[in-house]
């Protein structure tokens, strides 16, 4: 019985030991600690803090302006410290920082926490860069266009916005008076005013012209959107407008964006458009062949042709039936490029997300246009004036874009376009569909043409 006892006391004795074994295994192992918002911002510095992490004995604090930390501000790399904060000092006023916090025991240090934005009180001093952007462009190895979207009424010798052109961009597209409904005001009938006066004042400035866009739902003409016609006759007038408007810019515009758009955003199929019911689902391979036809045919044999649409970065599904239509205008040789969009926000998409998208066209040899570049900083629609913070985000945003576009292959460069010229006369700030209710500042120039930290932003992207 005596041995029994000693037996099972034995054991109890064992097990107590090797669970306090596993306690102190767990206590010795440290958390990741989770930054917390800064308070006490000032022109030159703020308090950076972090949550409590179990036996920790000190922490290590990193602070950069860039959020990848690939600088750090003197004193601030792996700083220890004791407390749960900590008053950083000695900054620029206006500035975005970034810290994190590692927790420390002995030898043993955490993961990195989560990442902290704060931006300095005040008005940087740090003057934007006045560079000329195609100046800038044009000294690199690899150069390309800088484009811009227009409207024929800006086009005036002496404005603002012709001395901005011509300093600033190789590149020009039409906004919106290049698109079937204001060209076409009947069967065979066309108003070619404002769209020649674009085209002529390209050809005459020594800036590339891109047509957008002969084909896209949202700019169709009533006299088509209600024609009583078969479906073939249907599918021959948009043939007949093509033809027309591709012959009558022959050696002018030197690429076009055949089809907008044309998937749909939720279910990655085709759009349900007008093309699609009355031509059926080779309506875009028949568009592309048309285009080509009808420069051949005009001795236009060096036309690009580009499919352009949006959001295919972040839409998987999207993305994948963009690429399943490119693959089969590749393969009979009717494409030359995509145009991505990229209407962004200041945190969306991401790096690998757009490297990711662009690249599956690299792959392919096509070329790539960035051809609708802005950024929005009011998503949320959450600030109702454009803060230092969101104004420093933007210009990284623009940078990353400009530095992921320029890291291209030669022969995959077309052209990086940005949409439009001033914040105030950017579709996106009274956009019903994103609701912002006029708040966003998406654009290089504010409502006064004045440079914008994103200008720098885009003239550090080429770095």
């Amino acid at each position: 019985m005596k041995y029994k006892f000693l037996l099972v006391l034995t054991s109890i004795m064992f097990f107590l030991n090797s669970c306090s074994k596993e306690d102190n295994i767990i206590a010795d192992t440290l958390t990741t600690p989770i930054a917390n918002a800064s308070t006490d911002i000032n022109n030159t510095g703020f308090k950076a803090k972090w949550g409590f992490v179990s036996n920790a004995q000190s922490y290590l604090l990193d602070v950069s302006t860039s959020a990848d930390f690939t600088t750090f501000i003197p004193n601030y790399n792996s700083k220890s410290v004791t407390d749960l904060n900590e008053m950083v000092v000695g900054l620029n006023t206006g500035t975005q920082y970034f810290y994190r916090v590692r927790a420390k025991r002995d030898s043993q240090i955490s993961s990195y926490s989560n990442v902290i934005s704060v931006v300095t009180t005040g008005t940087s001093n740090v003057p934007e860069d006045p560079t000329f952007l195609k100046v800038k462009v044009n000294k690199l190895a690899n150069p390309f266009f800088v484009g811009m979207a227009v409207k024929a009424n800006q086009l005036e010798n002496g404005s603002k916005y012709d001395a901005i052109l011509k300093n600033e961009f190789s590149s020009i597209s039409a906004e919106y008076e290049m698109k079937m409904n204001p060209i076409s005001t009947a069967s065979g009938v066309y108003n070619w005013a404002a769209a020649d006066k674009i085209v002529a004042y390209g050809n005459s400035n020594g800036i590339n012209v891109h047509g957008h866009v002969l084909v896209w739902h949202g700019a169709v003409p009533s006299w088509l959107t209600n024609f009583s016609g078969t479906d073939a006759e249907f599918a021959a007038e948009v043939k007949k407008y093509i033809t027309d408007v591709v012959t009558h810019y022959a050696g002018k515009v030197k690429s076009w964006d055949v089809v907008n758009e044309a998937v749909d955003d939720n279910s990655g199929n085709l759009r349900n458009t007008i093309f699609l019911q009355r031509m059926g689902p080779n309506y875009i391979k028949d568009c592309f062949k048309w285009v080509r036809d009808a420069a051949n045919a005009a001795g236009d044999t060096n036309l690009l042709l580009f499919y352009n649409d949006y959001a295919t970065s972040t839409n998987i599904s999207k993305q994948n039936k963009m690429f399943s239509i490119v693959d089969d205008l590749k393969t009979s040789n009717l494409i030359d490029g995509i145009g991505f969009q990229m209407h962004n926000t200041y945190l969306s998409p991401t790096k690998t997300q757009i490297e990711t998208d662009i690249n599956r066209a690299v792959a392919k040899g096509l070329k790539i246009h960035v051809s609708e570049l802005d950024i929005q900083v009011n998503p949320a629609n959450d600030i109702t004036s454009f803060t230092n913070e969101r104004r420093l985000a933007q210009k990284e945003k623009y940078k990353e874009m400009v530095k992921i576009y320029n890291a291209l292959p030669a022969a995959n460069k077309y052209a990086l376009t940005v949409w439009g010229f001033k914040d105030n006369e950017s579709w996106i700030p009274y956009s019903t569909d994103l609701n912002h209710t006029g708040n966003d500042w998406p654009l290089l120039y504010d409502s006064n043409f004045a440079l914008k930290s994103a200008h720098t932003g885009f003239l550090e992207g080429l770095e």
